[in-house]
């Protein structure tokens, strides 16, 4: 039998054997997504263990050798790739689909010794994994190796928050307070955020701040088509800080917004940005992007919706389709309705909570725990 597939039969683990080094041996195997980049890199920081960073180059054919669920390094470019080679790792840490190959294939030249931390949702089956860290949306079922967060891990920490309050407090202190952010996402899965959105949005949005006297700190996303973001400078009726997102701009005042706002409204569509709103403790209030049947939440008021096709099939996919082929963001929204960490935008408004690193710190014992039951 080979190592990497022991835990599949019951056998029993190899023990890690890290000589007299006192700390385990890590590689972060990057996402190629954003969202997979920073869970990866906040986890990594917060187990507090030094770290290698292998960022690989995926040909082609990467996705497709997944969906066979092997473990092979064949789908990565070796010349545009970080150095695979010994020593091996105590622990691999992954995200994404193209990765589970790779990391497979990195237990299998460790002799079955390399733990495999993987972030959100597999396609190899469970027990392939020494832990998964996922959220609801991915509808996983309970298992041993399986830890259901409500959020997604996040880089916003105390101090961040801090160093960029300093930065930021000045540029908006022209601007009436409260200051509400309002933070855009856009197209996912079954939602559309287009014009009518948009036009919704910055109304719901206009009207918290004008009751409040206050005004808005705006920001869009990757994800924001123009259209909407053309929809929402529009249609503003009060004082406004608007970012366009720009990639790699040096400039870019998120994290300030999120380190000065009072309250957040977040477009219900990211399940990132809910995240980091709820880690600053204030409250959050989450905009719909749909209305009626279309809505993300249920007894919603009919309205006019965006309409995209491949969201149509993917509700499609979503209701006759297998679980494993889509995700049901609902769900986190039910999380967060249940804890109290967030409302949607027009209901009671959210109490606020205390600063919220639980996820990340149960994902933190769940690693080190690893270690302590491989003595």
């Amino acid at each position: 039998m080979n190592a990497p597939d022991a835990m599949a039969a019951g056998a029993t683990v190899i023990p890690i054997s890290r000589g007299t080094s006192p700390e385990p041996i890590v590689w972060v195997v990057t996402g190629y997504r954003a969202g997979e980049r920073v869970q990866i890199m906040a986890l990594a920081e917060a187990l507090g263990w030094p770290y290698q960073i292998k960022d690989l180059d995926y040909r082609g054919v990467a996705s497709t050798l997944s969906l066979f669920r092997t473990r092979t390094r064949l789908g990565i470019n070796r010349t545009g790739s970080a150095k695979l080679k010994p020593p091996w790792p105590d622990l691999v840490i992954s995200a994404g689909m193209r990765n589970e190959p790779v990391c497979r294939w990195i237990r299998a030249q460790s002799g079955g010794r390399t733990r495999i931390v993987h972030i959100g949702r597999p396609w190899v089956a469970l027990e392939h994994l020494d832990l998964v860290i996922t959220t609801p949306q991915y509808r996983l079922p309970e298992r041993d190796n399986v830890l259901q967060n409500s959020l997604t891990l996040h880089a916003v920490t105390p101090d961040r928050l801090r160093a960029e309050a300093d930065r930021w407090a000045p540029r908006f202190a022209g601007l009436p307070r409260p200051w509400t952010a309002v933070i855009v996402g856009g197209n996912s899965g079954p939602y559309t955020l287009g014009r009518k959105a948009a036009r919704r949005l910055a109304a719901g949005a206009s009207d918290f701040a004008a009751g409040q006297g206050g005004s808005l700190l705006v920001t869009t996303s990757a994800r924001t088509a123009p259209a909407a973001l053309q929809e929402l400078s529009r249609r503003i009726q009060v004082p406004v800080h608007l970012y366009h997102w720009q990639q790699n701009d040096l400039d870019n005042p998120y994290y300030g917004y999120l380190a000065l706002a009072d309250e957040f409204i977040v477009t219900a569509d990211s399940i990132s940005m809910l995240s980091e709103a709820c880690a600053t403790g204030k409250p959050v209030h989450m905009f719909d992007l749909g209305t009626g049947s279309q809505a993300m939440r249920p007894q919603a008021e009919a309205g006019d919706n965006d309409l995209r096709l491949s969201g149509l099939l993917y509700r499609g996919l979503m209701r006759w389709g297998h679980q494993r082929l889509s995700r049901d963001i609902s769900l986190v929204h039910e999380r967060l309705l249940h804890e109290g960490r967030a409302t949607w935008l027009g209901e009671a408004a959210p109490a606020g909570a205390e600063s919220q690193l639980q996820d990340l710190d149960r994902a933190v014992a769940r690693v080190k725990a690893l270690f302590d039951d491989a003595g």
